[in-house]
């Protein structure tokens, strides 16, 4: 029995570690007390209160913990998670799978199990922060209802290529959908060769002689961030000494690359520009942001490369797209950040009754400056002055 016992718990430790490296994601979303459910070193007993949804956490939470505990070393706990992922109730899928705060991979997982609940498909598909391959991963076998809402959905068709094959092959979808899909892709610079119903668009757009001519989309976001050296920061050693001293050697050469940079972003296509926008740096970013096409705007908006300051420089910019603004106000965790509250209320694109809301959270000291800010609308200062002085009415009794 002595002999048996010690060779046991090094295998119950590798499963745990196994089941640790598995999972994509760790338990940092969580309440810090609430971590315990989903930690392999856990008694079961807490971890299995969790898959059965037990435990007091909020939905966007609970999604991420029900998939965490797929990956569980025990296979009983595994099995439970997986059941009661895809038996949620309504109060807590309903307001999970619309959170964009939710990670990309968790949402994309919970596409594929409720890839049949056109219901809950919706809620994901129109979550952005759920990935593009998830959803090419249901276009071929989806409902006609989720079919026609992926074919709508511009941004995501323009940004990943795999959609658009996917959705050709969905035997349930209305021809006309996939031809207005397939319209809108080659107007917007898609190429794609291997899809029958692209072709058949090229021709149909551009006549017979098109069919053997590649769409002529401009620069490729690949080609722009070869050239210039713009891609995503981190991908390229960013020495900050050794860039100031090629900014002061290279002032003239460097003002011409931008220049020349501006020239060739504008020849792009949109879907080229939108590529871009997601895998580009700051600087394209800056670019991009002001595009007059609605589409590229929010690609670089929606790129996961973001930055805070990004994101305030937009929510204080009068001449921002109102679309970009939307996507900014709605953001539950930008809005959380009070700069971007208070830029939100000074910037007159956004709507009143979002002003309204924001305005009602600031320190009694920003909106006493609000009153008198002569650079702010109108009806902001106006709101501004009748709150300071509803707080400084006497009580009665």
């Amino acid at each position: 029995m002595s002999d048996e016992t010690p060779a046991a718990a090094p295998v119950e430790a590798a499963a745990v570690q196994e089941a640790v490296s598995a999972c994509p994601i760790t338990p940092d979303f969580l309440p810090e007390n609430m971590r315990k459910h989903v930690d392999q070193k856990a008694p079961v007993p807490l971890r299995m209160m969790a898959a059965k949804a037990l435990v007091p956490l909020s939905p966007p939470d609970m999604l991420g913990a029900l998939f965490m505990l797929m990956y569980d070393a025990e296979e009983k706990i595994r099995e439970t998670a997986g059941k009661t992922a895809s038996t949620l109730p309504d109060r807590i899928a309903a307001s999970g799978f619309r959170d964009e705060g939710v990670q990309g991979v968790v949402l994309g997982w919970y596409l594929e199990v409720y890839a049949q609940n056109d219901a809950y498909a919706e809620m994901l598909i129109l979550n952005a922060s759920t990935p593009d391959t998830a959803v090419a991963a249901i276009a071929p076998h989806c409902s006609q209802k989720i079919a026609e809402l992926i074919g709508q959905n511009q941004l995501r068709l323009l940004r990943y290529e795999g959609i658009i094959p996917a959705l050709a092959l969905n035997p349930i979808a209305q021809g006309a959908l996939i031809d207005g899909v397939c319209d809108f892709a080659v107007r917007n610079g898609l190429d794609l060769p291997a899809v029958p119903q692209m072709l058949a668009a090229k021709i149909r757009l551009f006549g017979p002689q098109a069919a053997a001519a590649p769409v002529d989309a401009g620069p490729t976001a690949d080609e722009i961030i070869a050239e210039f050296g713009v891609g995503a920061e981190g991908e390229i050693p960013t020495d900050s000494e050794k860039a100031q001293k090629q900014a002061e050697a290279e002032q003239k050469l460097a003002d011409e690359k931008k220049l020349t940079l501006t020239q060739k972003i504008a020849r792009m296509s949109i879907s080229q520009k939108i590529k871009l926008a997601t895998k580009g740096n700051k600087e394209v970013r800056g670019m991009l942001i002001r595009d007059a096409n609605k589409l590229v705007a929010v690609a670089t908006i929606r790129s996961p490369r973001i930055t805070d300051q990004e994101v305030m420089a937009q929510a204080l910019n009068k001449g921002a797209h109102q679309d970009v603004l939307n996507i900014i106000y709605t953001h539950r965790e930008w809005t959380r950040k009070y700069p971007v509250r208070l830029a939100l209320v000074k910037n007159p694109k956004v709507p009143a009754q979002v002003l309204m809301r924001f305005l009602n959270t600031l320190a009694e000291a920003d909106v006493k400056a609000l009153a008198k800010d002569k650079n702010v609308s109108g009806a902001i200062q106006l709101m501004a002055k009748k709150m300071i002085q509803r707080k400084n009415e006497p009580k009665k009794g």
